[in-house]
């Protein structure tokens, strides 16, 4: 609904226009009504409005002074004037004040009906941009935190984005938590935004894995730590009663050095919650001592794992993780405690790599592994979980793997993206039927090859603008559009806005 303003010094001219317009049907309420600009201005000052209609000749203060008093409280207000004089001076001030209209009386109700509609549809308009904006921007702090806590950011780009955006990050200690929710983490941030939104020193934002990060920014350690326990008690009391959640903390770090210390301590936090189920909140210093220990019992180089996981060699892995167990059932001073925390560090670090690779939070793909690990202490039987959730991560990143033939598609699309490329041609290429080629390549990339072409090329535009001082149109002929209407239709539907507002935004 868009709220209504009247003020008119005669009363039967606000009586009339509660009564001869439907504004329920027109989308709109009438909030208030004053019988002379300063009464107005006075509630105005505290009654939001969309639309003001004022009479110009008034006591007190006259319409052409309310107008613009008003514009400085509420400056996107429309003004409609409804006037008794056929003076060419007011029209013309009014409209250098931006009015919507300037109506006589006896006004003329098809159109009094006309201007609101009109004045309705800027709002909405209006209202539409200021939406988008905001998503934009809350996009690009996203992105430009994010790539601050992983380190991807150099510090010239970093300050120039947080000025951008109005971010100060002027304190000297840094503490980052994490809130992960089971479900609907758009939800759960739009929640978390109105608890603590406006906080100066907090800045929320969403990380690739949506998470929402808690950056909290400390003038002093102990009590800036105890500053922020007391707005995580406050914030996790708010929440309840909403969808489950768990809230990591990691350690309080120097702002310029370490910042991305802390979110790390606070994602491996996050995995912790496999063993204390019961828990919503944890701090990295109560799991601490078991990773370090884990870490350290570790006989060989977790990249080496890590190279065989992206490798899928399954086999390999499986046999590695075999040898890694020898070598502990020979290590001194090994006990239960200490293989089941190896064991625990094994489990965290799969999951972990997996929902990297992914950005998918797949929790029940480990949580049997979980609960056998703290219910044995046998060294075989520990082998045989680990080498489980080895192949549990190697099998679902197996599955992403498409077919042969899609395979290939997908290779000749990266690699020659900005050339002519069609199902046509390719069908040719691979010596199938384009048609059975579309339906295949739809069936396992799980969109239509046209989009997916799309979608590659924006990616790739998106970099150029981020990168180089490229022109939009060479850079549409670099990914592959001759035609740069096309491109930017193409830009504003996978984007949400023009490539030039996109570039103007990084």
């Amino acid at each position: 609904m868009y709220k209504i303003f009247i003020v008119d010094d005669e009363p039967f001219i606000i009586e009339g226009l509660y009564d001869i317009v439907d504004w329920a049907a027109l989308g709109m309420e009438i909030v208030g009504h004053a019988e002379n600009g300063q009464e107005a201005l006075e509630s105005l000052r505290f009654v939001p409005a969309d639309i003001l209609i004022t009479d110009i000749s008034m006591p007190l203060m006259n319409g052409l002074d309310l107008i613009r008093a008003v514009r400085e409280i509420q400056p996107e207000i429309k003004v409609v004037i409804l006037s008794g004089y056929d003076e060419f001076g007011y029209l013309k001030e009014g409209m250098a004040l931006g009015i919507e209209n300037y109506l006589l009386k006896p006004i003329n109700l098809q159109e009094f009906r006309a201007t609101l509609v009109t004045a309705a549809e800027k709002l909405g308009v209006s209202r539409q941009e200021s939406q988008f904006n905001a998503h934009s921007i809350s996009i690009l702090r996203d992105n430009v935190m994010y790539r601050w806590l992983r380190c991807q950011i150099g510090p010239k780009e970093f300050s120039e984005r947080t000025d951008f955006l109005g971010l100060r990050l002027d304190k000297p200690l840094v503490q980052v938590a994490l809130l992960r929710p089971e479900q609907d983490a758009a939800e759960l941030f739009q929640a978390v935004e109105e608890v603590v939104g406006g906080n100066p020193s907090l800045i929320a934002f969403r990380d690739m894995d949506g998470d929402t990060v808690l950056l909290h920014l400390l003038s002093e350690y102990q009590q800036g730590k105890e500053a922020v326990e007391r707005l995580h008690a406050q914030l996790l009391l708010s929440l309840t009663g909403g969808p489950p959640m768990r809230l990591s903390v990691g350690t309080v770090e120097e702002m310029e050095e370490a910042a991305a210390q802390s979110y790390a301590h606070a994602k491996m936090t996050q995995e912790y919650f496999m063993l204390f189920p019961e828990r919503n909140l944890l701090h990295y210093e109560e799991v601490q001592d078991r990773h370090e220990v884990a870490v350290q019992g570790m006989p060989l180089n977790w990249e080496d794992d890590l190279k065989l996981i992206m490798a899928k060699d399954k086999e390999a892995l499986l046999v590695r993780i075999q040898d890694h167990f020898e070598q502990l059932r020979r290590m001194e001073g090994i006990t239960p405690v200490l293989l089941q925390g190896i064991a625990m560090e094994w489990l965290i670090r799969f999951k972990m790599q997996l929902q990297e690779i992914r950005h998918v939070e797949e929790p029940e793909l480990f949580a049997d592994g979980f609960g056998l690990i703290r219910s044995t202490v046998s060294i075989n039987e520990l082998t045989q979980i680990i080498q489980e959730a080895a192949t549990i991560t190697v099998d679902a990143l197996v599955r992403d793997v498409k077919s042969p033939v899609v395979q290939q598609v997908l290779n000749y699309i990266h690699e020659s993206y900005n050339e002519d490329v069609s199902l046509k041609t390719l069908g040719a290429q691979y010596h199938i039927h384009p048609v059975y080629l579309g339906q295949l390549f739809h069936k396992e990339v799980n969109e239509s090859f046209t989009e997916y072409i799309n979608k590659y090329r924006i990616e790739k535009a998106k970099e150029l603008l981020r990168n180089t001082s490229l022109k939009v149109h060479e850079i549409a002929l670099k990914v592959g559009y001759w035609e740069t209407g096309y491109f930017y239709k193409q830009f504003k539907k996978h984007v949400g806005i023009s490539p030039t507002e996109y570039k103007g935004l990084v």
